[in-house]
């Protein structure tokens, strides 16, 4: 659940708001737009034990990237000052529920299941985009374009990784590139300002960490 950034909600109102919509994210059932699943009519590939096991393990990461991207998008939006940022930022984590949801249901019809430390990266991505945005809004719209930015190149090379007949995961793989992309445009048009260098490398490091374990677990 979103919170509507022009009401006057009280404190204990967006606790609960934002309870639910972690809870949401972390079990399995996100407020998704009105978009198709882009691989829902596309057939499914005859994939051996081990191809299956792999891209499990490409849906399983990026799944708990979109985990992520939730806790980030609802910290900044928390901590956005600005209204029409506020917003922004909110109808961003609507649209990253879709990817949410698309690698969820990969994840199912891979008989495979989602990461085990999910709650860690939304608890750490939350905290993150509050600081971001208490930092300031320009510095906080300069994190989510670079965060997209790096998951746009995370995606294209998940798609390089995928056994060439697996049309159903790289259709949606291309949908969310496009996405990321499209989000990373918004942020920079919104006024975002460009992170130094340390900063950069710091969230490559994370995401390493990120990738790296949520493949296996």
């Amino acid at each position: 659940m979103f919170l509507e950034a022009d009401r006057n909600y009280v404190l204990a109102d967006r606790v609960i708001l934002h309870f639910d919509h972690a809870i949401r994210t972390l079990f399995g059932n996100p407020i998704v737009t009105e978009r198709a699943n882009p691989a829902a009519k596309l057939a499914e590939a005859r994939l051996t034990s081990a191809e299956k096991r792999h891209i499990a393990g490409l849906m399983r990461v990026n799944q708990a990237g979109e985990v992520a991207a939730q806790g980030l998008y609802q910290g900044q939006a928390l901590a956005a000052k600005n209204l029409s940022i506020k917003q922004a930022m909110q109808r961003s984590a609507h649209e990253e529920n879709d990817h949410l949801n698309w690698c969820q249901n990969r994840l199912k019809e891979l008989d495979s299941h989602t990461s085990c430390l999910n709650l860690v990266w939304y608890t750490g991505s939350l905290l993150i985009g509050i600081i971001a945005g208490l930092v300031g809004d320009q510095w906080s719209l300069g994190f989510v374009e670079e965060t997209e930015l790096q998951v746009t190149q995370h995606l294209m090379n998940h798609q390089q990784r995928l056994p060439a007949h697996d049309l159903k995961t790289a259709k949606i793989l291309q949908q969310m590139q496009i996405d990321e992309a499209a989000h990373a445009d918004k942020a920079k048009s919104e006024g975002g300002e460009e992170l130094p260098l340390a900063i950069k490398k710091i969230m490559q490091l994370f995401s390493k960490v990120m990738t790296s374990t949520a493949y296996y677990i």
